[in-house]
């Protein structure tokens, strides 16, 4: 599997309007997308810190994994994002190595990636994304 760098960090909000702010005016950063990813039952927001991003996510359901997430742990850091060459292959490398698959095949996430994630009972406590270019 070729790893090429953290793609992004998701953190998990309660409200995208109050969020953004803290990033904005006290961290300085500037936020340049946000994208509502329906079947994922997200609204994002982005910021870029040198190539890394910071992917906020604000559930828009509340049956839907992040707004689970937020009621069984609170805001914060929910999954960490790798950018990969080949997400179906390394998806197939790391689940023929025993690691458990939550996507078995590449789906739409949002700034038009293929994503998969990985379960996080294999990876340490970590919920871990793969993310692939179309």
């Amino acid at each position: 599997m070729n790893l090429t760098h953290i793609e992004h960090i998701g953190i998990a909000v309660k409200n995208l309007d109050e969020a953004i702010p803290y990033y904005e005016t006290i961290l300085g950063l500037k936020c340049y997308a946000i994208e509502e990813v329906a079947d994922q039952k997200v609204k994002t927001a982005f910021f870029k810190v040198g190539q890394t991003k910071l992917e906020l996510l604000e559930p828009t359901d509340a049956n839907s994994p992040v707004a689970k997430f937020i009621e069984k742990r609170g805001e914060g850091i929910h999954h960490l994002a790798f950018a990969v060459e080949g997400v179906e292959k390394a998806l197939q490398e790391v689940s023929d190595k025993g690691v458990r698959l939550i996507d078995k095949i590449p789906r739409p996430g949002a700034e038009g990636l293929n994503i998969a994630f990985l379960h996080p009972k294999s990876t340490f406590g970590v919920l871990t994304e793969l993310c692939e270019k179309k």
